[in-house]
């Protein structure tokens, strides 16, 4: 299993060749110009041509969709690479999550980590998800293989609710980790405020594309959605890695 995992995600890094560099706007004006009439306050704009003749990728802010090359027609959807089985508009996004995770200092999020750990993953958690209380019940087995769990706050029900409430009381406690724990376990954390970055996590989860807790998101920017056991996940990443080496220059 391991083996076929590896083929197929290998074709995955491997198909990037066939993606031209980011251009600039100005090079594909009648593009820029359709966004810009389109989407007057997009603060970003990166163009990518494509495997399909005619068709461009256009990154919009932390959006992907794909315009004709004389900004005529506007394609909305994904985008798959049938001979290879690869899905180009979650590489694309892929893309877009690292840079945009790359904001983030460690200092933000609360840490469960090995002492030398061999992988390291973003997990944008719930206090109140079901499989989030099921994968931090599981934290010593992921730390045992190896793996850091970094957590960034998405209360699903959104600002304002108890959930984001909860979440905040976890950041501003002294403990923060075995704040964490208790709320998990389904202690009513004592309430607490302060200076907290849980309203521009789950901000920055909705620019990514969370869909749903928890979500697992790796440095390079693969998400992985839902609850992976230890040793599924541990498997996973090192199948990454590997793929990773085997394509450095």
């Amino acid at each position: 299993m391991l083996t076929r995992q590896f083929s197929s995600l290998r074709w995955l890094v491997l198909s990037l060749v066939v993606i031209a560099p980011i251009s600039q706007a100005q090079d594909y004006p009648e593009v820029s110009q359709a966004i810009q009439k389109l989407i007057p306050n997009a603060q970003q704009i990166a163009i990518a041509e494509t495997p399909v003749p005619g068709v461009l990728e256009v990154q919009v802010d932390s959006d992907i969709i794909y315009l004709s090359e004389d900004g005529k027609f506007l394609l909305q959807g994904r985008l798959f690479d049938l001979d290879n089985r690869v899905d180009l508009t979650d590489l694309a996004r892929s893309a877009v999550r690292r840079e945009l995770l790359s904001t983030v200092s460690v200092s933000e999020q609360i840490t469960f980590a090995p002492a030398d750990p061999e992988h390291s993953v973003i997990v944008f958690t719930d206090v109140d998800c079901g499989y989030c209380r099921k994968l931090h019940e599981q934290m010593d087995q992921y730390n045992e293989l190896g793996i850091a769990v970094h957590y960034m706050m998405y209360p699903r029900a959104g600002i304002g609710s108890p959930s984001y409430d909860k979440a905040v009381s976890v950041w501003c406690s002294a403990d923060q980790k075995t704040a964490m724990t208790e709320a998990k376990q389904g202690a009513e954390p004592a309430s607490r405020q302060c200076e907290n970055p849980v309203e521009s996590q789950y901000k920055l989860g909705q620019k990514i594309g969370m869909t749903g807790t928890p979500a697992i998101v790796t440095l390079d920017g693969t998400l992985i959605p839902g609850y992976v056991p230890p040793g599924a996940l541990r498997e996973r990443l090192d199948v990454l890695s590997a793929i990773a080496a085997d394509t450095a220059p």
